[in-house]
């Protein structure tokens, strides 16, 4: 890949930290939905939640991981340039995306702290957050729900836009995050 066409694409690894979060956050999703098909306190309902908690974790350290690749990394420029309102929009729901995967998953570690329970790690044991409060982690988990549900919405309008901008404005939004591409647009 050239210099120039470097310049047209995010990083390789913004590339993969980008798709990587997609499935992660699509794989925490799904144990949470999924464990609704299981009795409660049967194993199989229990194993979700807890894959639920250890994958929402993993989006934290992803997430603070592309943070730092995206503020030491030049993000290449959407060609041609989208009208203010759209790239103050697109900053908007970005800096809501980021505000999710950071705040969802503190969040449930709260919940977890909150309701004096354990916070697996893949095998590790990770420190409350906050001392056991019932009650907060009541609300915190209220919280947790209705921002998730918000999460759906805010992902897939995230992907509209992409869509938007690759199939009606003809410009190159979608190619600078597209895994495998060898040529600029």
């Amino acid at each position: 890949m050239t210099a120039a066409q470097a310049r047209d694409r995010y990083t390789r690894l913004s590339i993969f930290l980008h798709w990587a979060m997609l499935l992660l956050i699509t794989a925490v999703y799904s144990c949470i939905l999924l464990r609704e098909n299981y009795l409660k306190g049967s194993d199989m309902r229990e194993g979700l939640k807890t894959w639920h908690f250890m994958l929402g974790l993993s989006v934290l350290a992803l997430v603070i991981i592309r943070i730092v690749a995206r503020l030491l990394t030049v993000k290449p420029p959407i060609k041609p340039e989208p009208p203010a309102w759209q790239m103050l929009l697109a900053k908007a729901t970005h800096l809501a995306l980021y505000v999710f995967m950071l705040g969802m998953p503190i969040a449930g570690w709260l919940i977890l702290s909150g309701e004096g329970k354990t916070v697996p790690f893949f095998g590790l044991e990770l420190p409350a957050l906050i001392a056991p409060d019932k009650a907060l982690a009541e609300q915190i988990e209220e919280l947790h729900e209705t921002v998730g549900e918000i999460g759906y919405y805010l992902i897939g309008l995230h992907a509209l836009a992409a869509l938007f901008h690759h199939y009606v404005v003809k410009d190159n939004t979608l190619h600078r995050m597209l895994p495998g591409r060898r040529t600029a647009r």
